[in-house]
């Protein structure tokens, strides 16, 4: 690779800090020269099925698999009973929650393959590895189970209902936590002396999170090593191998994972499934390469899903629309059984964002997580953030309509003041930075909220009903966790930076590239980023909560610093000055009144080809950094949004967006747009397209793409986006987490805006998803009396 110098004094001015620069990632992707996991073909592979049980609910008496293992093809068929004779270790969250009581939250010890019951529709059995994968789908079907069919359970209320089915006999009413926050007593006293209280009930509906990619996985064994290797989508190689090696009970250096290019995950591919293990254990005992892939019917019962929560909710105000406190008592469905993060979600991360932007001095919650025979539950964008912010803000939009306040001024009554940050919020969270009522009011105006009236009139006039909504939200990211950030200079005139996060969409080959091109002048096109294998990394977090650019960016910048404190040394040398003589300047370091100078690339040139050096010359440039632990940032927004009822078909269209949002220092705004696009998009689906449907033996009917709708590029509005950057104070760059925040603000406005056109016409609330037939119930019920 040929660098000119020249093009280190652009690097910078092109391509830094602040620049809608292109993601590199693109080309080769739509070009379809990605590599994905069901791309990876090693030759003598073979194939693996999953055989999975078609009830909800039973005790597993037998597994017949005499007609399948005489099938063409076949090679192999395990049960439960084979891996356990394996050793192999179950699934469980870790999480050190306890329920009110002071008791620790219940655990499910998942097995690979169910041994003594099936939990829920999908819930795998058993596997066959054949010698192509129509060959052992084809024997999987014919695998017969003998399943005692019992009683089950889907909604997480019935589930925690006294007498409801159990699914373990350990756990009491199928509640493994009883979670409380707040001081329940002073609550109370506020509520007590409240001029107003507004009460809500809402349901956080369930979704399924449709990755595009369907998940796969290809499994090595080197007998000679003893070594596993794992192909395999996931949000973060050293994180999956930690939690492989765990489960396989062997120490990490025995697992490799590789995940190349990863189709979208939100939360879902962060985990180790059974097939995972199904698959190395085929491939340790065959001594031959294991493929499986998700058809996308299967991965309806197979990966985890979203959100479903239900909760009673109130807020306390004063005569002047003050809050006192806010409190919720709820339910949340957990599925079968516990993922990693499944109990944090209802819980922990809902308290957080409960006073939002707002300076409510109280809060409280009570959350059940519950168990129920479904697919279990686990992150889906924003895990936690945007259910917070929903509850806040159709709780403050309802209270707003009861009192006859305006909207927007009842949230101006209420916003923390910058300059009382840093800000201690009831939730135990530190705001250090924020200007949450210019942001409302700079929203307002660039939404022409005061000419809704006459845009109201002029829907009116074709029929249609038009409401408008505000959501403001502020969420909590996760803490940068201690994240890599090597930077290597290559032989071939490039530079490889490594890290532990992980891309699956989110840009980061781009955006690490213009924080270290920025900082050292390198061109942005030399660089290249490595975070796909486990075994070129020492460390990592993974991606997940809106934290990359907090962990990894940080970490390249800091590794930046650390490569120009050696490229100082070098350049002294070379430059035979003394190095408090040297300037550093778009890339090069420069004698102080004079025209000598040298660049990074030529430093790092140099230095692979000189000969023995001084002991105060280093050998190469090259740095590998831990970033450590610093605290979470809180990204937050106004999005105002507008829609349209169809009071005769009861369909709903957004048709106007606008979004003002603080990330702090956007490092590429482009990207940060597009991230937040596709979280906007995410939360009107939730809102009014995508409907998860249990039948009450516990039936997903809404399976497949034909019964569940997604949304589309007609559901998507033109989104207004303004930056209105407010930098953090808690890491170099500045930056707070974006990845998430667009369904915290378009679940809020979407459904404030639809309720508002509701209430106009004397129709009540409605919950997500709402769907032009629930819609359309709703306005019949309403103008015959009936709801």
């Amino acid at each position: 690779m040929n660098i000119h110098v020249d093009d280190e004094r652009l690097a910078a001015m092109k391509f830094g800090v602040g620049q809608s620069v292109r993601r590199t990632e693109d080309p080769a992707l739509v070009r379809g020269e990605g590599c994905y996991t069901d791309d990876v073909a090693i030759e003598g592979q073979v194939h693996l099925a999953m055989v999975r049980s078609p009830y909800a609910h039973g005790v597993l008496r037998g597994i017949d698999v005499n007609a399948a293992r005489a099938m063409p093809g076949v090679l192999a068929i395990y049960t439960g009973a084979d891996l356990l004779r394996s050793g192999y270790k179950p699934q469980t969250s870790k999480l050190p929650l306890k329920s009110g009581d002071g008791t620790p939250m219940h655990k499910t010890m998942r097995a690979a393959l169910a041994t003594d019951k099936v939990r829920f529709v999908g819930d795998p059995v058993a596997c066959i590895v054949a010698r192509s994968g129509f060959e052992a789908r084809d024997a999987a079907e014919a695998v017969v189970l003998d399943v005692e069919v019992l009683d089950c359970v889907v909604e997480s209320r019935d589930g925690a209902a006294p007498g409801a089915p159990l699914l373990y006999d350990d756990i009491p009413g199928n509640v493994v936590l009883d979670y409380r926050f707040g001081d329940a007593a002073k609550v109370a006293e506020a509520f007590a002396a409240a001029a107003h209280v507004t009460q809500l009930h809402l349901v956080n509906s369930r979704i399924v999170i449709n990755a595009m990619e369907p998940r796969a996985v290809v499994a090595e064994y080197d007998a000679q090593d003893q070594r596993f290797t794992l192909h395999v989508p996931t949000q973060g190689v050293m994180g999956s191998r930690a939690a492989a090696a765990e489960l396989l009970g062997v120490a990490p250096d025995r697992v490799r994972i590789l995940a190349r290019n990863v189709g979208g995950s939100f939360g879902m591919k962060g985990a180790i499934f059974p097939e995972y293990v199904c698959a190395l254990h085929a491939a340790r005992e065959l001594g031959l390469p294991v493929k499986w892939t998700d058809t996308r019917s299967d991965s309806f019962v197979s990966d985890h899903h979203g959100r479903d929560h239900e909760f009673s909710l109130e807020l306390a105000l004063d005569a002047e629309g003050h809050f006192l406190a806010v409190r919720g008592d709820g339910t949340a469905n957990m599925g079968a059984y516990l993922t990693g993060f499944g109990p944090l979600i209802p819980t922990l991360n809902v308290a957080k964002h409960l006073n939002s932007v707002y300076r409510t001095p109280l809060i409280e919650l009570r959350t059940r997580c519950v168990l129920t025979n479904t697919v279990p539950v686990t992150a889906y964008r924003g895990a936690g953030r945007p259910e917070g912010n929903y509850y806040l803000e159709r709780l403050i939009d309802t209270a707003a309509r009861e009192m006859g306040i305006d909207a927007a001024d009842l949230r101006r009554r209420n916003h923390i003041a910058p300059d009382a940050m840093p800000y201690k919020a009831p939730s135990g969270s530190v705001y250090d930075s924020g200007d949450f009522r210019a942001i409302l009011d700079e929203a307002l105006l660039a939404a022409d909220w005061a000419g809704f009236p006459a845009r109201a009139a002029e829907s009116a006039a074709r029929g249609l009903w038009r409401g408008r909504g505000i959501g403001q939200f502020l969420e909590v990211t996760a803490p940068a966790s201690n994240e890599l950030g090597a930077i290597r200079f290559e032989a071939d005139g490039g530079v490889t930076i490594l890290t532990g996060t992980h891309d699956h969409g989110q840009g980061h080959g781009t955006s690490f590239a213009q924080i270290v091109s920025e900082k050292l002048g390198i061109p942005f096109d030399a660089i290249t980023l490595m975070q796909t294998d486990s075994d070129a990394l020492t460390a990592g977090g993974g991606t997940g909560g809106s934290k990359s650019l907090m962990a990894s960016g940080s970490a390249f910048f800091e590794a930046s610093d650390l490569v120009l404190d050696k490229a100082r040394a070098a350049a002294a040398h070379f430059l035979e000055a003394a190095s408090t003589d040297l300037e550093f300047v778009d890339g090069q370091f420069a004698i102080a009144g004079t025209d000598r100078r040298i660049g990074i690339m030529e430093i790092a040139r140099r230095l692979a080809i000189a000969g023995p050096l001084p002991a105060d010359v280093p050998a190469t440039l090259d740095v590998s950094h831990m970033h450590q632990l610093s605290p979470s940032s809180y990204p937050n927004g106004c999005h105002i949004a507008e829609v349209e009822v169809d009071p005769e078909t009861g369909h709903v269209d957004v048709v106007r967006y606008t979004s003002v949002n603080d990330f702090g220092t956007l490092v590429n705004p482009l990207i940060v747009e597009g991230q937040l696009q596709g979280g906007i998009l995410q939360g009107i689906g939730q809102c009014l397209i995508e409907q998860t449907h249990y039948t009450t033996d516990g039936q997903l009917a809404s399976g497949s793409f034909m019964d569940y709708a997604m949304p589309r590029a007609d559901s998507a509005p033109e989104i207004r986006f303004i930056s209105h950057p407010v930098p953090a104070r808690t890491n170099p760059l500045g930056v707070k987490g974006c990845g998430e925040a667009g369904c915290a603000g378009s679940m809020t406005s979407v459904m404030n805006a639809l309720t508002d056109a509701l209430a106009s016409h004397g129709v009540g609330p409605l919950d997500m998803p709402a769907t032009p037939p629930i819609v359309f119930a709703a306005i019949r019920d309403a103008q015959t009396g009936t709801r």
